[in-house]
């Protein structure tokens, strides 16, 4: 059986580290998916091809995580907006996306996220962070490995959840509407809601 797990990160650099991390855990970059927000035009996925593995373009941005990001493009998400996205979830997003009435499902990401096992209340919380400008690092994990995978995203300053969503709903929000206008940008680095 498999468990996914999940980290919301305010850095390109914080998720970088997750994502090393849980390679070096044993999780196959297969199993890991990275979706982060594209909305400053900050990340040019087009720079994969130079030579990710070296470091070079979406590689430097990302600290160079070879394979995984060889995968990269840009890609626009319902209510999201453009992100640069890699792997599993985000092939399920767009099916998820495509197969949506408009207006109806609350958007892609929300349902990929629901369809591998996370609960909905949260994947509102990491669509509207991946709006906002965050970086979303989720990776499907062996449950005997799911602690150490979530100490992993701990340890790689993933945001508290709690704390975010409470944020969040302090400012009026609700859950994650892809019809809503497009809010602010995350204050990153000025939250103290790191795990």
């Amino acid at each position: 059986m498999t468990t996914t797990v999940s980290g919301l990160f305010d850095t390109h650099a914080d998720a970088t580290a997750a994502v090393r991390d849980l390679q070096a855990l044993g999780i196959a970059r297969d199993d890991i998916s990275v979706v982060a927000s594209n909305v400053d035009g900050d990340v040019d996925a087009s720079d994969v091809a130079v030579d990710a593995s070296a470091g070079a373009g979406i590689g430097a941005a990302f600290g160079g995580l070879g394979g995984l990001l060889a995968g990269l493009g840009i890609v626009a998400i319902p209510g999201v907006g453009p992100v640069v996205a890699a792997g599993w979830l985000i092939a399920t997003a767009a099916g998820a996306a495509a197969g949506a009435v408009v207006g109806g499902a609350a958007g892609g990401i929300v349902g990929a996220l629901t369809e591998s096992g996370v609960p909905e209340r949260d994947a509102h919380v990491y669509a509207e962070g991946v709006r906002r400008g965050g970086t979303l690092v989720t990776a499907r994990v062996a449950d005997e490995k799911a602690e150490l995978a979530r100490g992993v995203l701990h340890d790689a300053r993933a945001v508290d959840l709690e704390r975010r969503r409470s944020d969040y709903e302090t400012a009026g929000w609700t859950s994650f509407d892809p019809d809503a206008p497009m809010p602010p940008r995350d204050r990153v680095g000025t939250y103290s809601d790191r795990i």
